[in-house]
């Protein structure tokens, strides 16, 4: 094995090529590969490998709430769910085109859970994704506002091709937190997609967000060509809990 030609591959960061050279000189004498095949084979790999730690980066970046995906979507009739709907999010297409995603309906209806599955998928397709609880983000950009190293935060946010702001108004926003909101959509308008999950109809915005001038600014740049789901039927949680107590009872 031509040890020198592997370090000089680790040292260039071409782990996929070095891991299929170290694999093909392991192989039979009987086997041999042509000039174009030897080619092709270590650049494949090395391809693949790139690609694969690219999606393990982005989904350890994009921080989903649940370890989501289109399996564990419940299309229960009492959800109402349109499936034809999810399938055409599923497919990301909303996230080339820069549109804006809602999903609304009750606590534990399943909201985040869908949130985080598109996301991880949006992740599969190559995108870069960060999904983040509202008031929580809001929180880390004021702190941040105090020394400036806000503005580096929202860039890091504007760049993200889908991102995620679930539990949008459970808490009211104040100035700061409306200035804040309007820096965010205002840099993403046009750009780049963003899905906002919320127990509050769209209907409410307004009033959570409140200040009806900055309000109407932000909503109108959010609800432009947006696509909306709203998720209904029982809590998802309160009905796997009673289940969970039922099967307990019977074995007891």
């Amino acid at each position: 094995m031509n040890k020198d030609t592997l370090k000089k591959m680790g040292d260039m960061r071409l782990h996929g090529m070095q891991t299929a050279f170290k694999t093909f000189v392991e192989l039979p004498p009987a086997v041999s590969f042509t000039n174009d095949e030897m080619a092709q084979y270590l650049v494949q790999n090395e391809w693949d490998d790139r690609k694969h730690r690219s999606l393990q980066r982005n989904l350890k970046t994009a921080k989903f709430r649940y370890l989501a995906d289109v399996n564990g979507i419940d299309f229960d009739n009492n959800r109402e769910l349109d499936k034809n709907q999810i399938d055409r999010l599923f497919t990301c297409e909303f996230i080339k085109k820069g549109q804006d995603a809602f999903i609304t309906g009750s606590t534990g209806t399943g909201k985040s859970y869908l949130a985080s599955a598109i996301g991880r998928q949006a992740c599969l397709l190559g995108f870069k994704v960060y999904y983040t609880n509202t008031a929580k983000l809001l929180s880390i950009l004021k702190m941040a506002k105090a020394d400036g190293s806000h503005i580096k935060e929202l860039a890091r946010i504007e760049k993200q091709d889908l991102l995620i702001l679930d539990d949008f108004g459970i808490q009211s926003f104040d100035a700061s937190g409306r200035a804040l909101l309007m820096d965010i959509v205002e840099d993403r308008h046009g750009k780049h997609s963003t899905i906002i999950a919320s127990q509050v109809p769209v209907k409410n915005w307004y009033d959570v967000i409140g200040e009806q001038t900055v309000a109407d600014a932000i909503l109108d740049r959010l609800v432009h060509q947006s696509v909306r789901v709203e998720l209904k039927g029982e809590s998802l949680r309160k009905l796997k809990k009673e289940n969970n107590a039922e099967q307990t009872e019977k074995i007891n």
